[in-house]
């Protein structure tokens, strides 16, 4: 939070005069798991409620986003966001669209709706796009193994064939992949090291970094370009985005926002550290105008990269995700809501420390709303809510009556009589494998020893009826870890398979195959 507030002067020039925080870059994050850096955000939900119920005001024709603008306002000076740059459109018409805040604090650049931000994960609504694009062009068949279009470094498995990692399942993290955060290598040595398919592929949803890092490979691949070139060429051209790019792209660089993460100093650097994952850089004009591609909206200054019928499949061609039962689905590269708030929604997100972006489409009514910051926060979340609050009152009203509450989370069930006893087995990684050892004294009480480290308990243990879990202090042997496992195990007939979920000494995230039977 700020220092002081100004008793004299505008709400904007306190704007420009907050500074940042000193401290160490953070590596970049789906955007559930920054939400905890906007708990200031809190402290205004008491007033943000009734004014999302307003009637939809009009002024001059169009619809009047005085109470938004005054919103954000107040909300980059009480959450320190340095800015927030916004552009909403409905029916092929661009209704608002404006920078608040600056784009670089220390050499007062003010932010503007061209203002080019980190988008985060929000880059796979993207990535998706290109795969499909290439699917029309017959360059790639979306049911064929994604093996089938990489080179040296391809996808394998312990236990399950790996054809069954298809293009499509890798769009919907259903191809058996799991967590992953990590930017130290090149894709295809990426691939080589973490690219072990840990479920059945087909069987469960489980949101993976890595999936879309192996599609960005298949572009390049397949195109013979490179990541940034073939998106320049065959995305971010066609369709009118010129303050759009992979990375750092020359000529744009006076364009880009400076990245404030909570705990560090500012960041002038940007680049694609898991291409296809994340790495694009996108205007607020520019992510609006990708919305209304995706809208069907068929402007005179865009190209028909993909046809009408791709992409309804991306909105349409949904498993279910992790999110509110059947309600929060996944498709090729989007979430979708069947109702929220009363209306059918489709979401690119993404965020980590230093970067927000939200992008929500409401195919029904024709709208878009994209909203970026340069500081990881819920306000982009939040501002699209109440833009979108402006424009369908009914969406207001529903969201103030739902706000706060919550549905129970059901009893975990017992674990299985089975687990009892003892488990040995091994932590495979890309440089050996270490010995494993689970055993199951009592319901919530097991021991666990790795390699010849010393035993210990494990902590959180947890059942949902699927999937045993729980943390354990330990490192397998690679020497990039900081000593915290989760095990992320499923249990059939015999065996425990499933993930080690490492954290990085960095903060990133890496997973390891583990297998263990039952003495």
């Amino acid at each position: 939070m700020p220092a002081c507030v100004p008793t004299t002067g505008s709400l904007e020039d306190y704007t420009m005069k907050t500074v940042a925080p000193a401290g160490a870059r953070t590596p970049r994050r789906h955007l559930s798991q920054v939400l905890g850096a906007s708990w200031v955000l809190m402290c205004s939900l008491a007033s943000l409620l009734p004014c999302l119920a307003q009637p939809n005001a009009v002024r001059d024709g169009k619809p009047d986003f005085t109470r938004v603008r005054k919103f954000i306002q107040e909300q980059i000076v009480a959450t320190t966001v340095p800015s927030v740059a916004v552009a909403v459109a409905r029916r092929g018409e661009i209704l608002w669209e404006e920078g608040f805040g600056w784009a670089d604090r220390e050499n007062r650049v003010p932010a503007t709706e061209h203002t080019m931000y980190e988008t985060a994960s929000l880059t796979k609504s993207f990535t998706a796009t290109a795969i499909m694009l290439l699917a029309e062009q017959k360059k790639l068949d979306l049911d064929r193994p994604a093996n089938d279009y990489l080179g040296a470094a391809r996808l394998t498995s312990p236990k399950w064939d790996p054809a069954g990692a298809t293009v499509r399942r890798l769009l919907t993290h259903t191809a058996g992949l799991t967590s992953f955060d990590d930017h130290r290598f090149p894709p295809g040595e990426t691939i080589r090291r973490y690219g072990t398919i840990f479920w059945r592929p087909g069987e469960r949803f489980d949101y993976s970094n890595l999936g879309y890092v192996t599609l960005g490979e298949v572009i390049s691949h397949i195109s013979g370009k490179s990541y940034a070139d073939f998106f320049r060429d065959e995305v971010f051209w066609p369709l009118g985005m010129t303050h759009a790019s992979i990375g750092t792209a020359p000529g744009l660089e006076k364009h880009i926002a400076v990245i404030y993460p909570w705990e560090s100093a500012r960041i002038d650097r940007h680049e694609p550290l898991t291409p296809g994952a994340n790495g694009a850089l996108c205007s607020a004009h520019d992510l609006v105008r990708f919305g209304m591609f995706h809208l069907k909206a068929h402007l005179a200054d865009q190209k028909a990269i993909l046809s009408d019928a791709a992409i309804d499949a991306m909105q349409h061609s949904t498993v279910t995700g992790d999110g509110d039962g059947d309600r929060q689905r996944y498709g090729l590269g989007w979430w979708v809501d069947e109702d929220r708030y009363g209306y059918r929604s489709v979401l690119g997100e993404g965020g980590w420390s230093g970067a927000a972006a939200t992008l929500r489409l409401i195919p029904s009514e024709g709208i878009a709303v994209a909203v970026l910051a340069n500081r990881g926060a819920a306000l982009t979340e939040t501002v699209a809510d109440q833009i979108l609050s402006t424009l369908l009152p009914s969406y207001g009203e529903r969201q103030a009556k739902d706000s706060g509450r919550q549905k129970p989370r059901p009893p975990d069930p017992p674990l299985p009589a089975a687990l009892t006893g003892k488990w040995t087995g091994r932590v495979q990684t890309y440089q050996g494998s270490h010995d494993l050892t689970l055993s199951f004294v009592a319901p919530g009480d097991v021991h666990v020893r790795l390699g010849s480290q010393l035993e210990t308990l494990l902590s959180g243990v947890r059942y949902d009826g699927r999937e045993l879990s729980g943390r354990m202090s330990g490192d397998p042997g690679t020497g990039e870890l900081n000593g915290d496992v989760k095990l992320s195990l499923a249990l059939e007939g015999g065996l425990l398979y499933g993930a080690a979920d490492t954290t990085l000494r960095s903060g990133g995230r890496l997973c390891y195959w583990v297998e263990l039977r039952k003495n």
